[in-house]
């Protein structure tokens, strides 16, 4: 089912997500297919969109999908980073479309996360997949975009 995305200068969107425990996966696979439903809606109507956490459709559990060539669904995901080296990138969201906010994002990262069965699972990501996963990452902790900017400088309209 399509869910409405919860839109920059709504409340929830800075609350922090709870830990997904075993016994809820079954309410959990019908947050995914409305995560999916919802980014593939996104992606028709804006031509972007390769992933979506749980809060922006206002389930505030840590539950993130990704998908780009194959659906992938990170659930209770940790980030850590290898290095220092940083990156800067314009940061795009799908809680503000119209708006892009310059970011300094790390430019490796390792995830590690249980996936739908809950087995668990560890990526390495660097470039442009480390800075999405830490973007959506970031909406786990009610962390957005906008307040992570280099400066009050870095904010454009597409």
């Amino acid at each position: 089912m399509i869910r409405e995305i919860l839109l920059l200068g709504n409340e929830k969107l800075y609350e922090v997500s709870s830990v997904i425990e075993e016994k809820e996966l079954d309410s959990i696979k019908e947050v995914v297919s409305d995560l999916h439903d919802t980014l593939m809606d996104f992606r028709k109507m804006y031509g972007v969109g390769r992933a979506i956490a749980a809060p922006q459709i206002g389930v505030f559990k840590r539950l993130i999908y990704m998908y780009i060539d194959k659906p992938i669904v990170f659930i209770n995901p940790v980030l850590s980073f290898p290095d220092d080296e940083l990156m800067e990138v314009m940061d795009d969201c799908m809680s503000f479309p119209q708006l892009l906010v310059k970011v300094k994002r790390h430019r490796r990262c390792i995830i590690e996360f249980k996936d739908i069965n809950f087995n668990d699972m560890r990526l390495e990501l660097e470039g442009d997949l480390s800075e999405l996963l830490q973007h959506e990452y970031d909406h786990l902790d009610g962390i957005l975009a906008t307040m992570r900017a280099i400066d009050n400088k870095s904010f454009y309209l597409k």
